[in-house]
């Protein structure tokens, strides 16, 4: 009986004991995390302003011909999309480099954060899944996944697969701003693919990076075609696009 009894509070003591250290991992639990509303605050008059770099193929694609402006992207309103939900518009200002100009609007694009958390963001009738819950290195989502890319009519047919994941998150990131103190990095796609003798070379790269209690602070996104010297294009030809904003100011 004594055996017995010295056995239980044996066990009990045992059993106090992993879970004291079960609490003490959690306190440091990588997997306890923050969530895209930290990253991604959505207040009507927020404003975020970048150095924006347009790139573009002139000259039959011979040339690489890069467009600078200042733009500044404002919560305007919130409105509610076609699915009933909350929801913000936000509008894309431009202006020159020196922001002396006239700012004139360039495009408007609706931002949503869902009940699960994620953040959807709805631009040129393109809906994008930008961040999931919770926001954790390695966590992984497709976040193209509403668009059509397979369809005999799909104008992004580029978009299509594309895995988004989360990296160096809570880490420092610095932008044209200065250093931001915390920021997560969202890969979205690194790909290059093509013929083995480089007469065709397809390039796709895109990736973002949110600033916590700030929003997107800095979004890279590069998709070209090469086509080698052929008899309509005796000098070679590139196709496609490049997009760059870079954060210079936020309020």
């Amino acid at each position: 009986m004594k055996f017995s009894t010295r056995f239980s509070v044996f066990r009990a003591y045992l059993l106090f004991s992993v879970l004291l250290i079960a609490a003490g991992c959690n306190k440091s639990n990588p997997l306890v995390t923050d969530t895209p509303a930290d990253y991604y605050p959505l207040k009507t008059g927020n404003y975020i302003t970048y150095r924006m770099d347009s790139l573009k193929f002139t000259a039959s694609g011979t040339t690489v011909t890069i467009f600078s402006y200042l733009a500044k992207e404002v919560v305007e309103d919130s409105i509610t999309d076609n699915l009933g939900r909350a929801s913000f518009r936000v509008v894309r200002y431009l202006n020159d480099t020196t922001g002396t100009g006239e700012w004139v609007p360039s495009i408007a694009f609706m931002v949503t954060p869902t009940s699960s958390g994620s953040i959807e963001v709805v631009e040129n009738n393109l809906r994008f899944i930008k961040m999931v819950n919770p926001v954790q290195d390695g966590l992984f989502w497709k976040g193209n996944v509403y668009i059509d890319t397979k369809s005999d009519t799909s104008q992004v047919p580029y978009l299509d697969g594309w895995d988004y994941v989360y990296d160096s998150t809570g880490l420092p990131y610095n932008v044209l701003a200065g250093t931001i103190p915390e920021a997560v990095v969202v890969h979205e796609a690194d790909e290059v693919t093509g013929l083995g003798d480089n007469t065709f070379i397809k390039t796709i790269f895109s990736e973002e990076v949110y600033g916590k209690k700030i929003g997107p602070i800095y979004r890279r996104f590069l998709y070209s075609v090469y086509q080698a010297p052929n008899a309509d294009f005796p000098s070679g030809a590139t196709i496609g696009y490049g997009l760059t904003f870079n954060m210079v100011d936020h309020n």
